[in-house]
């Protein structure tokens, strides 16, 4: 009976404690469901958070988004054979324009579409310069119903960008950030008129920045972007979070015509720049220095004992030039303009085209492995200098006197008949007259008609001299020329055979 007892007891202790654990149990699933729960509506609430701002940054930014159309008259010659005066000459533009009246049999008129930011209450209107190149009228509207009639205050094809006046008072007035401080990876956003859509707005991120060699302009340096950029979109504003103008939509990637996810947008502290420039002076005012620069190209940086995408290669120096007082020379490589490190010639023209005219910058050099602290007083570019490698055709003539072959290319000393005959500047130096296309010079982009003048930094006159440098020199190695092409000079390296 005692025994029973105790078992009953212990059945009773162990049942409470089961339900207890079970209590335990549900509350904790219950627990832990309500902390999702909690967590999940936090994100949510986030997410609504971020979509609410952006609509506000674009509430606040759009009223100073203005849609720019303009119109160009053309004769009856110009509609037959296409050519129209930029940008209307450009099948990627044509494709967005409507065609000629046909009510007139003479002539029509082409209409374009663009966008434009309002950045001054003086009724200044920043937009890209194919949008309102050639045009013969303007007309301005804003997201409140005005229109206006706008006036080219300038224009700078260099850059593409153009500054618009309009006359009105209360206009709104974009906010200007600062696009040094953007990085790879921010949110962006994207306003403008594309296909004559107005105000539309898309989002995305920087994808990149530095992007040059797009073809656009002379000089670039666009932000990349993937947010929609379209036909039409053209002048209009590139945002960051905070509402701020970082750049001016420019152009898209693609044959298509149409997004690919790719656009770039000319960072707005350049833009600003020409934009002041060209409202205080009607062009451009860019800085000077006088050199003919070149990337240091691995074969180059093998042939000069340097590091790869180390620096800017000076291929020339123009005589009585800022850089020339500054006793730069050719075959320097800038490290560093105005304290910032050097990697490529777009980064060093952009740098030096944005220096006021008159001001005083330190340059780092280094010349025969050692490195040199200048300093050049940059003077005013007259006109747009871009530095160009010219490749050499033409110049050799026959019934001239005997040649000799080395590393695949035919050369002939030069001579005062020779030279005149050329037009070269040289003075002395060594006729390329034929090239093999698969020797190591051709394989280098040595060309007939360019002028060999020095071969690892040593002047040349006689074939024989270029043979002596190629035989000191250990094969699959790189010997360092310097040549005259076109009307510069630039280095070369050929690989020793």
């Amino acid at each position: 009976m005692h025994v029973s007892l105790n078992l009953r007891r212990r059945d009773r202790a162990l049942a409470v404690l089961a339900a207890l654990l079970l209590s335990l149990t549900g509350s904790r699933f219950a627990l832990a469901d309500s902390q999702e729960q909690a967590a999940l509506q936090q994100d949510i609430n986030l997410l609504e958070h971020e979509s609410k701002a952006r609509a506000a940054i674009a509430k606040e930014a759009a009223p100073s988004v203005v849609n720019v159309t303009v119109e160009k008259r053309i004769t009856g010659e110009q509609m037959s054979a296409q050519q129209f005066p930029d940008p209307f000459n450009d099948p990627f533009f044509r494709k967005f324009f409507q065609g000629p009246m046909p009510e007139q049999p003479n002539g029509g008129v082409m209409h374009g579409l663009g966008s434009g930011i309002i950045v001054s209450d003086r009724g200044y209107v920043l937009t890209n310069n194919h949008v309102i190149s050639g045009a013969d009228k303007i007309n301005v509207k804003l997201p409140d119903g005005r229109e206006f009639t706008g006036k080219v205050v300038g224009a700078d094809p260099a850059t593409d960008v153009a500054v618009v006046k309009i006359d009105g008072k209360n206009l709104p007035v974009a906010k200007l950030g600062n696009s040094d401080d953007i990085q790879v990876g921010e949110s962006v956003l994207a306003i403008g008129n594309p296909f004559g859509l107005d105000h539309t707005i898309t989002a995305g991120i920087v994808s990149a920045k530095g992007r040059n060699e797009v073809g656009v302009a002379d000089y670039e340096n666009f932000i990349q972007t993937d947010a929609s950029i379209n036909p039409g979109n053209s002048g209009g504003p590139l945002l960051n979070l905070r509402g701020e103008v970082i750049g001016v939509n420019t152009a898209i990637y693609g044959s298509s015509g149409g997004n690919v996810g790719i656009g770039f947008a000319i960072p707005i502290n350049q833009a600003r720049t020409v934009m002041d420039s060209l409202i205080a002076n009607g062009k451009v005012v860019r800085g000077f220095l006088g050199v003919m620069i070149q990337e240091v190209t691995p074969e180059l940086a093998s042939a000069m004992n340097l590091p790869p995408s180390h620096g800017v290669l000076v291929s020339d120096v123009t005589a009585d030039s800022p850089a020339g007082r500054a006793g730069l020379k050719s075959g320097d490589v800038i490290l560093a303009f105005n304290n910032k490190p050097m990697t490529s010639v777009n980064l060093l023209r952009n740098e030096v085209a944005g220096i006021k005219p008159g001001d005083t910058v330190p340059l780092q050099v280094l010349r025969d492995g050692k490195k040199l602290d200048l300093s050049a007083k940059i003077g005013e570019q007259l006109k747009d200098m871009v530095a160009a490698e010219q490749g050499g055709n033409g110049g050799g003539e026959s019934g001239q006197p005997s040649s000799d072959t080395v590393l695949g290319m035919t050369l002939q000393p030069l001579n005062a008949d020779l030279a005149a005959s050329m037009g070269t500047r040289a003075r002395h130096g060594l006729v390329i007259t034929n090239v093999d296309p698969d020797g190591p010079a051709g394989r280098a982009g040595l060309a007939q008609g360019m002028v060999l003048l020095e071969v690892n930094h040593a002047p040349v006159r006689t074939v024989h001299e270029v043979q002596e440098q190629v035989r000191r020199t250990p094969q699959h190695k790189y010997l360092l020329m310097r040549v005259e092409s076109g009307k510069a000079d630039r280095y070369v390296a050929v690989q020793a055979s």
